[in-house]
């Protein structure tokens, strides 16, 4: 007797007994294989690490602005004093990479009594640096007239700096010849002086040796 002769003689009760033996042993067997399956293994967990929790963009971008704000920035200031022959002399606030021209205007314009001509309007401003606008005639008022011979200031007369020749600089008390032609070669290269205190630049001349000059000299 084939199988098919065998399910013909069981009673309706018993076929529906065998239909749930047969689902319950392939239940099993496919519980068993999916069990017996690899499980993934989880690197990060198993290594001890714990995952760094996800940033919103809005959050990095405070972190970022933060940083950025606490990060040092150099001063971008000038402090110069303009005074002389302008309109509204006084202290003010410059940018790095402001020029003297910047200057006198920022003190209201040159007056019309100024001779902007003994000015370097091109300049860079310095911090703490004084610029001094001349009256017109100031520069021969201090500083006599060249003539054929050597010209030498008066006694008790201030020499301007950006109209002396050299015979006249090496009259000032701690010039020699060298300093003197270090002066005109500076003032030939940058332009006439902005101001007594650009001496400091010349090569030579050190902060001992403009304090000695500051009761000399003039622009």
């Amino acid at each position: 007797m084939n199988l098919r002769e065998r399910l013909d003689t069981l009673s309706r009760g018993e076929l529906v007994g065998l239909a749930v033996v047969v689902l319950a042993l392939l239940a099993g067997i496919g519980l068993w294989y999916t069990r017996s399956l690899p499980r993934p293994i989880d690197v990060a967990t198993s290594a001890g690490t714990t995952p760094a929790p996800a940033v919103s963009g809005d959050l990095s971008a405070a972190v970022a602005s933060v940083a950025a704000s606490a990060s040092p920035s150099p001063s971008a200031v000038l402090i110069v004093d303009v005074t002389g022959a302008v309109k509204h002399a006084g202290v003010f606030e410059f940018a790095p990479g402001d020029r003297v021209i910047d200057a006198v205007e920022r003190a209201g314009g040159a007056r019309e009594t100024a001779d902007l001509t003994l000015l370097n309007l091109a300049a860079p401003l310095m911090d703490g640096q004084q610029i001094l606008v001349p009256k017109q005639g100031a520069a021969s008022a201090t500083v006599p007239a060249a003539t054929g011979s050597t010209t030498t200031g008066s006694a008790g007369a201030l020499v301007n700096i950006n109209t002396a020749d050299e015979a006249t600089l090496e009259t000032l008390n701690g010039v020699g010849p060298v300093l003197a032609a270090s002066i005109i070669a500076y003032r030939t290269e940058h332009g006439p002086f902005a101001s007594v205190d650009q001496l400091d630049e010349v090569s030579g001349i050190g902060p001992a040796t403009l304090e000695d000059l500051r009761s000399q000299v003039t622009i």
